[in-house]
């Protein structure tokens, strides 16, 4: 059944299913591509015959660089987006409960993977169930990525240009403008929107979280398993563009070479360039090597580093990550997989990463998880100092700002498939948030996964419309403070432990900071 929408662009045509109306595929940009490419987005293209928005259309050019993956985890937690990768991707997508005027919070999920692929399109992000069980709109976005949605040509080109590097974020801004000027149209309230993401997702929401051109554009945030402390500096961003220029052979000034070059030979310029100018100095805080760029401009200064922003200070923040993070992307190590990694191999896979401290950081991990093999505490110890720390350093910092309220938690829900290897790993909780884990293999689930669906999409709509995660079936929720620590683990049986982990907290604290 079909359903329609004016909005100022023109008029949609969605679909009815289960008491909610769908638009996919709605331009919120014009196409990026040829002389729009490495520029701010401009106003999408009106149209004046009625649009269809039953389908999804596009995702943005994707580079899965340094993301390889285990064949048999490519349909792990639901089908990928089949949608064309364009440069004509900057389109959102809404789910209502009701057209009109009933002023229902909005909620803006911004999809994950590290700034460099991923997509809204994707099945287990259908905001059909979130809709009807929190009553909220959900508006679900795709923008510039990689090297098309962040190389900086604030030098090799200037002028018009001089904001590339943070084009992809100013995607994300235009989306949210979308959002204030539109969203009425679909019942919901302009001036109570939540962001919320995963993984990447949630360092957008925190690179949004800093920036004063999209003040006002929120209410609420929340920032899955993605907490960006630092983003990259202007000298890296720029060393990364003259890199990329080499490998294509074009000269600076060019940009008609740029905007003429093949997509797919843009794509593949990415990971020898970010070889070429080595690891940053901030290893376990720098993330996303192509992503949003401390330009002093549009990102004065890094998310959450030294401290919270003042800008976002006001908003309402949930925080958190999944209890085994790492286990994914250790999945494709054989000698993890099959738990045969010995204790030098063990080493030597956490020197570069804890240098002197090395030694200290096994002995540790090895005390805290007695009878744990090599690999499970290499597991551990990752799940800490790659993701754990970053969010517990975001919460820190915002406690002691001291304004509006941060709540931590952990997912702690441990899938059954391939055996238990995975137990709780990186983005096993975006079909809980969605409440689609009906996606999710029979084998690949248990019997209580669906209520706790329910519990954690509840929380995140509750919270949504009044700030606050409140829920029936969970405990009381304290914010979050430098003193007790309070966090929510979620699991079949959810509770509160005050500072989980809290002796490796500190020495990750140490380390990064150091």
């Amino acid at each position: 059944m079909s359903a329609e929408a004016e909005i100022a662009s023109g008029r949609l045509r969605g679909k009815l299913r289960e008491g909610v109306v769908s638009f996919k595929g709605i331009p919120y940009g014009a196409s990026t591509a040829g002389a729009n490419r490495f520029l701010p987005p401009r106003p999408p293209v009106p149209w004046a015959e009625v649009r269809d928005a039953t389908s999804y259309i596009a995702q943005s050019p994707q580079s899965r660089s340094g993301h390889s993956r285990r064949p048999e985890l490519e349909h792990f937690a639901s089908p990928p987006d089949t949608t064309p990768e364009s440069e004509d991707c900057l389109r959102l997508n809404v789910w209502t409960p009701g057209i009109g005027a009933a002023k229902r919070p909005v909620m803006v999920w911004l999809h994950g993977g590290g700034f460099s692929f991923g997509s809204s399109n994707n099945a287990r992000l259908e905001g059909t169930n979130l809709c009807k069980r929190g009553d909220v709109v959900l508006v679900t976005v795709n923008q510039r990525l990689n090297i098309f949605g962040h190389l900086d040509l604030s030098e090799a080109i200037g002028g018009e240009y001089a904001q590339s590097g943070n084009a992809g974020t100013l995607d994300m801004v235009a989306a949210l403008e979308w959002v204030r000027d539109n969203i009425a149209v679909f019942g919901g309230n302009p001036d109570n929107v939540t962001i919320f993401g995963e993984s990447g997702g949630g360092g957008k929401v925190s690179t949004l979280m800093a920036m004063p051109r999209a003040q006002g554009l929120f209410q609420r945030a929340i920032v899955q398993s993605g907490a960006a402390i630092r983003l990259r500096d202007r000298e890296r961003a720029l060393r990364l563009t003259e890199a990329v220029l080499r490998k294509l052979e074009i000269a600076r000034g060019d940009i008609a070479a740029l905007q003429s070059v093949p997509m797919n030979r843009l794509l593949a310029a990415i990971e020898p360039a970010t070889k070429a100018i080595g690891p940053s100095r901030w290893p376990l805080l720098d993330r996303y090597p192509f992503g949003p760029v401390v330009d002093g401009d549009l990102l004065p200064r890094q998310p959450f580093d030294p401290d919270a922003p003042e800008v976002s200070a006001d908003i309402p923040l949930i925080v958190g990550d999944t209890k085994d993070e790492a286990t994914l992307y250790l999945s494709q190590d054989d000698r993890v997989w099959n738990d045969t990694l010995t204790e030098d191999q063990l080493r030597a896979a956490l020197e570069p990463i804890a240098g002197a401290r090395t030694e200290q950081v096994i002995e540790t991990y090895r005390r805290l998880n007695p009878g744990a093999t090599p690999a499970r505490r290499l597991a551990a110890t990752l799940t800490d100092c790659n993701f754990r720390i970053r969010s517990l350093l975001m919460a820190e910092r915002r406690a002691r700002q001291g304004w509006a309220p941060v709540w931590m938690y952990s997912f702690a829900w441990e899938t059954p498939a391939f055996g238990g290897r995975l137990r709780s790993p990186h983005a096993i909780d975006v079909p809980f948030t969605f409440d689609t884990v009906h996606l999710l293999a029979p084998g690949n689930t248990t019997p209580g996964a669906a209520m706790l669906a329910a519990v954690m999409s509840g929380t995140w709509a509750a919270f949504a419309h009044t700030g606050r995660p409140d829920h029936p079936s969970l405990p009381y929720w304290p914010a979050y403070d430098n003193e007790r620590r309070a966090t929510m683990i979620l699991d079949e049986a959810c509770r509160v432990d005050d500072d989980p982990g809290g002796e490796t907290r500190v020495l990750w604290q140490e380390i990064v900071t150091a």
